[in-house]
């Protein structure tokens, strides 16, 4: 089932403005919502769970009123937040069994062939009997994708699932996301770029409450392809550089300083064509250097 939001705005009483009048088409599969710290992703995800009240706008899930119809949207939902946490002297097993009843799931037998399968599924089976605050952070984050699984949702909201993760348990949450995908609709918040870049066949980039492209992952790669020129500079012609060029993203790089600089031409300089990435495309639309082909709403 597609997931449809129209026109949804959200402004704090502080007056922050988290979601100016987003309208974006979730289909089913991984989708990544991309943005910096701050851009709103966190409030839609919450609106989307059923967590938060927005002011205006709708959004559907086939044809259940998501803002509306909370109690059946939560039959349909399983949500990994991003601060998830845990009863530490409790065993992985009791949790999640009480998940499940929670969940409905009444039958004794039956519950703990869900509980069991759930543990297989998210590599915890020989753990199980371990408290949860023994767990490290990634096998905390799987626990997380098993309660969340719970119910057999078709709506999966994953929010800064791999932020802090060392590198093996990132591997290891990619490959069960990628396993839970692809007969769900699963939404991958992060301000990660590979994550998506990864995982998703579609996206959305989002900064400062507004969405500013969606489409598929690949074709926004595409259109930044032959716009990006690198070249390593001195850090104290840094800002020359700046000044002069579309300088999208600068980082360190074996210890000197790389730049990119978006340009649909060579740059001159001494630049050189570079093959751009997701990481380019994000950095170029985020800051307003390019518009993308692929807008939303």
């Amino acid at each position: 089932m597609e997931l449809s939001i129209s026109n949804l705005s959200k402004t704090y009483d502080n007056g922050v403005v988290a979601l100016d009048n987003i309208s974006l088409t979730i289909p089913t599969g991984m989708f990544g919502l991309l943005g910096p710290n701050g851009a709103g992703k966190s409030t839609l995800m919450r609106t989307l769970a059923t967590l938060q009240e927005c002011d205006s706008g709708s959004v559907f899930f086939g044809e259940l009123d998501v803002l509306d119809e909370k109690d059946a949207i939560r039959r349909l939902l399983g949500y990994l937040p991003q601060d998830f946490g845990v009863y530490p002297k409790v065993t992985a097993y009791e949790m999640l069994d009480h998940f499940a009843v929670l969940k409905g799931l009444s039958n004794r037998a039956r519950r703990r062939e869900v509980v069991d399968g759930l543990l297989q599924q998210t590599n915890l089976f020989d753990v199980r009997h371990q408290r949860l605050g023994g767990f490290s952070g990634g096998m905390r984050q799987r626990f997380g994708i098993a309660q969340a699984l719970l119910g057999d949702p078709k709506l999966i909201i994953v929010d800064e699932p791999t932020a802090g993760l060392d590198p093996q348990e990132r591997v290891r949450f990619h490959n069960l996301l990628s396993d839970i995908g692809e007969d769900k609709t699963v939404i991958l918040s992060t301000h990660i770029v590979s994550d998506v870049a990864d995982l998703c066949a579609n996206m959305a980039i989002i900064n400062k409450g507004h969405l500013l492209v969606c489409g598929p992952t690949q074709q926004l790669i595409d259109e930044v392809s032959d716009k990006i020129w690198a070249r390593f500079v001195d850090k104290k012609d840094l800002a020359m550089f700046q000044q002069r060029h579309a300088v999208i993203s600068t980082r360190l790089l074996s210890g000197r300083t790389l730049i990119h600089v978006y340009s649909e031409q060579d740059p001159g300089d001494g630049f050189e064509e570079a093959i751009g990435d997701l990481e380019d495309a994000y950095f170029a639309t985020i800051a307003g250097r390019h518009r993308a082909a692929a807008h939303c709403g």
